[in-house]
């Protein structure tokens, strides 16, 4: 019921930022498909009945989940709802017994970044095979 809000709110940050990339589009799309039945999780933090965060866990490989899509309004932004977005992420990964979370992002969002090195994600080499023309960044979480 709240995948169009998934979809609103990271299309929001992409589009503002970047562009809108196949891989993004397939996610965003069917984000049940996409995430959900491959054994990930979508979170949303909620302001009443509004919508005002989301972030998905999704497999990545063995042992390793990726932090993806993480969103939040701008009207919402600087209250915290990315820390405990990033929060229920981590502690959702810790159950599935996942050894690593990582996620990839972009050194034009110094505040995503920021947050993401306050949750206690480390800067790695990138990755071969990145399907995302503007990631740059990658960073990593050892869960144990």
């Amino acid at each position: 019921a709240l995948a169009p809000h998934f979809a609103r709110l990271n299309r929001e940050w992409i589009e503002r930022f970047f562009v809108l990339e196949p891989a993004d589009i397939a996610v965003l799309d069917d984000p049940e498909a996409a995430i959900i039945t491959t054994g990930g999780m979508i979170f949303f933090a909620l302001s009443g009945s509004d919508v005002i965060g989301t972030c998905a866990v999704m497999p990545h490989g063995p042992g390793t989940l990726e932090l993806a899509k993480m969103a939040v309004s701008p009207a919402a932004q600087g209250r915290g709802v990315g820390r405990l977005l990033g929060e229920a992420c981590i502690a959702f990964a810790r159950t599935t017994g996942a050894h690593t979370l990582m996620l990839l992002s972009s050194s034009r969002l110094p505040p995503a970044l920021h947050l993401y090195e306050s949750l206690g994600f480390r800067h790695a080499p990138m990755p071969a095979g990145v399907e995302y023309a503007r990631a740059d960044v990658h960073m990593v979480l050892p869960l144990v």
